[in-house]
């Protein structure tokens, strides 16, 4: 064989040994990039998994304002005012359960604002209420009012099957309804007629329930429905 012939040769077999590294490392690339494509996705279910659930949760679970109730201290009076709230509140349908230790209450008469929090001492449960306004809390032996004369609001369970809201860890779930009392004398001074009221009772997760109201023009008796 010339020695033009095994140049031809060797050359030839110089090329497969280049095509056959640069296929290799392709391969190798392509490995490479799948597992990191696979190690991406699996982390991007996990985040949207965690993040479906968060919002499901944040859009299905929630407190629904029923009712507002208002007390006046001496009706058929010029000065006559509004000097405590009942607001009666469920869960939303479907929704997870709702830590009333960790719920606040935003409320403003336009003039003032405030955040209520919940204080175990105003809480009551005995489930025998002649009327809300005079409940007194079953947790001080005082005899105290369960409508706190601070910036604290109060609990009186109406309906709780499952036992779930006590003083301490007060859970409420599907099928309750309490009563968040507030005393509207020690955080307004008391609500006069003509009064717009606004705010709402916020969960730690979920909607919160809105409260918005204007007071009556006058009280003509000891309780009024303001919403």
């Amino acid at each position: 064989m010339s020695w033009l012939k095994r140049l031809k040769k060797d050359k030839k077999g110089a090329i497969g040994i280049e095509i056959l590294i640069v296929f290799i490392a392709i391969v190798l690339v392509a490995a490479v990039s799948a597992a990191v494509l696979i190690q991406t996705v699996g982390y991007l279910q996990q985040k949207a998994t965690a993040t479906g659930r968060e919002t499901t949760q944040e859009v299905a679970s929630g407190i629904k304002v029923i009712q507002v109730l208002g007390h006046v201290d001496t009706p058929n009076d010029v000065n006559g005012k509004i000097d405590k709230l009942a607001i009666l509140i469920e869960p939303n349908t479907g929704g997870q359960d709702i830590d009333l230790n960790k719920t606040t209450i935003s409320i403003s008469d336009g003039s003032k604002h405030v955040v209520l929090t919940y204080d175990p001492t105003y809480f009551n449960d005995s489930g025998t209420y002649s009327d809300i306004f005079d409940v007194v809390s079953d947790v001080d032996v005082n005899n105290t009012s369960v409508y706190p004369a601070d910036l604290h609001f109060g609990i009186i369970v109406l309906q709780d099957s499952d036992g779930s809201l006590t003083s301490q860890y007060p859970v409420l779930n599907a099928g309750d309804k309490v009563v968040l009392a507030v005393n509207a004398s020690a955080i307004f001074g008391g609500i006069q007629p003509r009064t717009t009221v606004f705010g709402e009772v916020r969960p730690e997760f979920g909607a919160p329930g809105i409260i918005q109201f204007t007071t009556p023009p006058a009280y003509t008796e000891y309780v009024v429905e303001l919403q």
